[in-house]
């Protein structure tokens, strides 16, 4: 026993070391004090011990003490903050208690006091916890709307349910009542499995058939009874033409006018494809439209110059409004200045001709370009997907930031002006009709990621037609949508300057006054990590970087810190909008990026070459922006998503690291707020600690709402899919999926039954399993 008790010494001896060396960094770097004064103190401690001298024990009881008030003094009853600054010491308070008899040569009654004092720390301890992390309190909901909204109940007609991109089921079978009685019903798999995953797909349900694409883009139409399939259609794309995700995340439906209900293609399936092109199918048969295009397809990339297989995709559903298909396009991130172009374009819904061409660099571009141009590379795209209002024949755009997307230097005026904002265009014209700018030449990533909704806003003198637009940076802008104009306040506020390019940083950045999904900036405290000793690496982490707050500014000289980080705020998964409530429901990341820009000589001996380039060196995996070249520009650019710790794997900020909230249309008030996302499938060192505890955890993907009074959503790393009561943000239901649930739901009926679908097809980014599973679920047949 005396041996054990030494190497608990040594142990205290060794720890007090690697605490006082750091702890003496971090406090050089104007950081806590703590750590260095904890570390002299386990020092002697250890020394003490491994003596056998009971004064050890002492010492320790005396550090543990202090470490107490001190943790409480930094943190309050903040559980998840407590956690890197009391268990370890809690564990070692138990194990020198434990040796008590040993060090005292006095039997057990001085262990028996100890394991008295342990247990009465322990049920402190577990009480801090337990009454910290709650969610916000539920307000009451708002009193229902009186203006119109979607209506769509046995129908799920566009991939954000309805045009209007609300996320909105009329269905009101399943309720927080019944739900709990929920089963999986049928369970279609794609047999689709590639690398990079990452399907993110929703379904479309039209009359008894339910549409979908796989990760690489083979269509299905399912019997939406049983999820028997109809038929299914492979456009053959190419392992080769997989970007950095290979997703596919809907497709668009569309009804020839005129056309008699029987004739081939009268109702079609049209997608876009990871190698660039869009595809139209008979909705019936699954048979090319031979009056689309060539053979039915048609090439987006024609006009764009020599192109590199994954640098130009569409993994967004295509927008229809007039009959005129509105496609963007993913040009891979990181890779080149001069990128393929981000041109938009418009394609006749029948023939799949042009239409129109946008190409913002180059307006007297309004179809191909003539021979011996193409259109401007470089230039913004549009990557995530549209919504559009027939009546006002625009198409909202979110649009992305020029190629290069952490330098600015060489961007022309007009890239400058349309970039991360929002851009309405005449599909009649192919003109931009407005725009509003959410980041004023963005070098943060912050395109727009989010699906805009439309929506009749209440205002002072009426309804208002709006559109909602969230953002990465966690803002959340109402607009009128007619104009552009705000309806809500907007604020203009001072950021930081200097890095890099200080001459073409804005002075101030628009900030909404509506609501903000966006937390305070960081501080040292904010720090996380298992142990002290790794929260105190996080620590000197954070004091080495640049950090002045949102919008700092990239660096080469040293790391920066960017919060929120590029996936949110809100990405691609968007909000969900109850129109009868009047509640907007949101779920977020809140996590920073540690990222730093790298000169041109040092990446390409790291072997970072763009896409294509032979001397590339193949990245299997690894987070968007880990070592992107960036070719074209000074430097390379290397970004730490979500700020991991090397070897751990665990966040440098303390949780939660994503949540969900309820927002109060009209005014945007929160109603609740909460952490969303357990610990079951998180841990250090990538093993799932499997702790059914709600830590708050990365998300992609995002809900629907139904007028059950359910919020349905997956999205989290936990493989949970969930039923969430509107009025309160709590769980009333959960299911463990197969594979990561990286999709946005939706929910139709048929027959009079009401089904939610989900797809679990895992994602690569977010670590989540992979599958092929399109999963159905509804209450039990009476």
């Amino acid at each position: 026993m005396s041996v054990l008790v030494r190497l608990l010494g040594a142990l205290l001896v060794l720890i007090g070391l690697v605490l006082g060396v750091g702890g003496a960094w971090l406090a050089v770097l104007g950081g806590s004090p703590y750590y260095v004064l904890a570390g002299l103190g386990l020092l002697v401690a250890g020394v003490l011990i491994t003596r056998l001298k009971p004064a050890g024990a002492i010492v320790y009881f005396v550090i543990f003490a202090l470490t107490l008030v001190w943790a409480l003094w930094e943190t309050g009853l903040d559980g998840w903050a407590l956690v890197p600054r009391l268990v370890a010491p809690l564990v070692i308070l138990l194990l020198i208690v434990l040796s008590l008899p040993v060090l005292t040569r006095r039997g057990s009654k001085p262990m028996l006091a100890g394991l008295t004092a342990f247990v009465v720390l322990v049920g402190v301890g577990g009480a801090i916890v337990a009454t910290a992390n709650r969610p916000t309190p539920a307000r009451p909901l708002p009193a229902a709307l009186a203006g119109p909204g979607a209506a769509m109940g046995a129908d799920w007609i566009a991939y954000g349910g309805s045009h209007d991109a609300q996320r909105f089921s009329a269905a009101a079978q399943i309720t927080k009542a019944n739900v709990g009685k929920l089963e999986r019903v049928w369970t279609f798999r794609t047999g689709d499995l590639p690398e990079k995953f990452g399907a993110e797909t929703t379904p479309l349900k039209i009359g008894d058939s339910v549409y979908l694409c796989s990760a690489m883009n083979q269509l299905f139409a399912l019997d939406a009874r049983d999820g028997k399939q109809r038929w299914a259609y492979d456009p053959k794309v190419s392992k080769d033409a997989i970007p950095y995700t290979a997703a596919c995340r809907g497709v668009t439906y569309f009804v020839q006018p005129g056309a008699a209900p029987d004739a081939a293609c009268a109702a079609r399936i049209i997608e876009g494809t990871l190698d660039g092109r869009l595809i139209a199918v008979d909705a019936r048969t699954g048979k090319p439209c031979a009056d689309f295009g060539h053979g039915g397809q048609v090439d987006i990339k024609i006009g764009m110059g020599e192109v590199t297989p994954g640098m130009v995709s569409i993994t967004s559903a295509p927008t229809i409004v007039r009959g005129i298909i509105v496609t963007g396009h993913q040009v891979l991130d990181g890779q080149k200045r001069w990128a393929p172009s981000g041109v938009i374009q418009g394609y006749d819904a029948v023939t799949g001709q042009m239409r129109f061409a946008w190409d913002m660099m180059a307006p007297d571009i309004t179809g191909l370009p003539p021979t011996g141009r193409t259109y401007t590379p470089g230039t913004p795209n549009m990557w995530t997907t549209a919504t559009g209002d027939d009546a006002l024949g625009l198409v909202y755009l979110p649009m992305g930031n020029s190629a290069a997307d952490y330098y600015s230097s060489l961007r022309r005026p007009a890239e400058k002006e349309w970039s991360s904002a929002l851009v309405a265009l005449d599909v009649t014209t192919g003109k931009p009709r407005w725009k509003f700018q959410t980041a004023h030449n963005d070098v943060w990533d912050y395109d727009l990621g989010s699906q805009g909704t439309l929506v009749d806003f209440p205002s002072a003198s009426g309804l208002v037609p709006a559109i909602i637009l969230p953002s990465k940076q966690g803002e959340i802008y109402i607009l009128d949508r007619r104009t552009g104009r705000p309806l809500t306040g907007v604020e203009e506020r001072g950021v930081p300057g200097g890095g890099v390019e200080p001459a073409e940083r804005a002075k101030t950045q628009p900030f909404s006054l509506y609501h903000s999904l966006a937390k305070p900036r960081l501080t040292e405290k904010d720090m996380w990590g298992m142990s002290p000793i790794d929260q105190m690496i996080c620590r000197i982490q954070f004091k080495r970087a640049i950090y002045n707050g949102p919008y700092t500014p990239p660096q080469a000289k040293a790391r920066w810190i960017q919060y929120p980080g590029y996936n949110g705020g809100s990405d691609w998964g968007g909000i969900a909008l109850d129109p009868r409530r009047g509640v907007i429901v949101a779920n977020y990341n809140d996590m920073p990026n540690y990222n730093q820009l790298i000169p041109r000589a040092v990446a390409d001996a790291k072997g970072w070459f763009p896409r294509g380039d032979p001397r590339e060196k193949t990245k299997a995996g690894g987070a968007e922006g880990a070592g992107d070249p960036q070719t074209g520009v000074p430097y390379a650019i290397d970004v730490n998503a979500g700020w991991r710790m090397p070897g751990t794997g665990m966040l440098c900020k303390r949780p939660p690291y994503g949540g969900i909230r309820a927002i109060d249309l009209k005014t945007g008030a929160t109603l609740w707020d909460r952490p969303f996302g357990t610990a079951r499938r998180n841990g250090p060192f990538g093993i799932p600690s499997m702790l059914p505890v709600d830590i708050g955890t990365p998300n992609n993907g995002g809900s629907v709402v139904t007028a059950g009074g359910l919020v349905f959503i997956a999205a989290a790393t936990d493989n949970l899919f969930r039923a969430i009561d509107i009025e309160t943000g709590k769980t009333v239901w959960s299911d463990v999926l197969p594979a990561g649930g990286q999709a946005n739901p939706m929910v139709y009926e048929q027959d009079g039954r009401q089904y939610v679908v989900i797809m679990a097809g895992g994602h690569h980014f977010m670590e989540t399993p992979e599958g092929d599973y399109l999963i159905a679920y509804a209450l039990p047949k009476s």
